[in-house]
């Protein structure tokens, strides 16, 4: 495998199943749950891609809780819940940590980022202490674009020598943004940083040093960004755009 565990803050995490619930209700009944006993990650950035429905969000919500995110998103000094949805797959999960000590973290959450949005102008609005938005370029992440806000945080928040766990951060990147994204990431690798991101989107699958796991209905699988779905369709569709119209549309 092209990495150097040593290295990473988080080397691996290993699945307790003979612990499982009994009745193996949600999350426990999905397949990449189901055969999953020990997942290694790159030192620098490890990918999880998928279909929808696999359990990519639930995995990531679960390592980065294990690690001590807050279940919603944002750093370990998070506490703020808006519902209680998260699931106890955590309880399960045990880390393998790196020999070195992170120094900075965050979990980002797309669908939940409204939230932590929030929560940051609500904290800044009490008496005492810097503002919390100062550490995201200085504006609420409300008084932005949504687009602008996720890259806010990206440039401004994430600080290097940290684990980031991004769960589908390109939700509201253009493809512009996307390419900016890659360029940010390799800057944070660059100062020590490893992350660990569930995403949908061919570019930012394709950052050369790291290794991608595929989530599927019978379990996990390494690939590559030329072997997913993502691409391979993205590509077809590029190239012969009427083809696919044509197909798409039944003519």
């Amino acid at each position: 495998m092209p990495m150097d565990s040593r290295s990473s803050f988080l080397r691996s995490i290993a699945l307790d199943r003979a612990a499982f619930p009994p009745d193996r209700h949600y999350p426990f009944n999905l397949a990449s749950v189901r055969g999953l006993d020990k997942l290694d990650f790159h030192s620098k950035v490890t990918y999880i891609v998928g279909e929808n429905g696999m359990g990519k969000s639930t995995l990531m919500e679960a390592i980065a809780v294990a690690w001590g995110f807050n279940p919603e998103g944002g750093t370990k000094n998070f506490s703020f819940s808006t519902s209680s949805t998260h699931s106890e797959l955590h309880e399960y999960i045990r880390l393998v940590r790196g020999m070195r000590q992170a120094r900075d973290g965050f979990f980002f959450r797309a669908e939940s980022y409204y939230n932590l949005a929030t929560n940051i102008d609500e904290l800044d609005r009490e008496a005492g202490g810097p503002r919390i938005k100062d550490s995201y370029g200085g504006k609420s992440l409300h008084e932005q674009s949504h687009g602008e806000s996720f890259f806010s945080t990206f440039v401004h928040r994430f600080g290097g020598s940290g684990l980031y766990i991004l769960d589908e951060p390109e939700a509201a990147l253009s493809p512009l943004r996307q390419m900016s994204m890659l360029a940010r990431m390799h800057e944070l690798v660059g100062y020590d940083s490893q992350f660990i991101i569930a995403t949908h989107s061919p570019i930012l699958m394709a950052y050369p040093d790291s290794i991608m796991y595929r989530l599927t209905s019978d379990g996990i699988e390494t690939t590559t960004l030329e072997e997913t779905d993502h691409f391979i369709i993205t590509k077809r569709f590029l190239n012969d755009k009427e083809r696919m119209l044509r197909e798409l549309f039944g003519e």
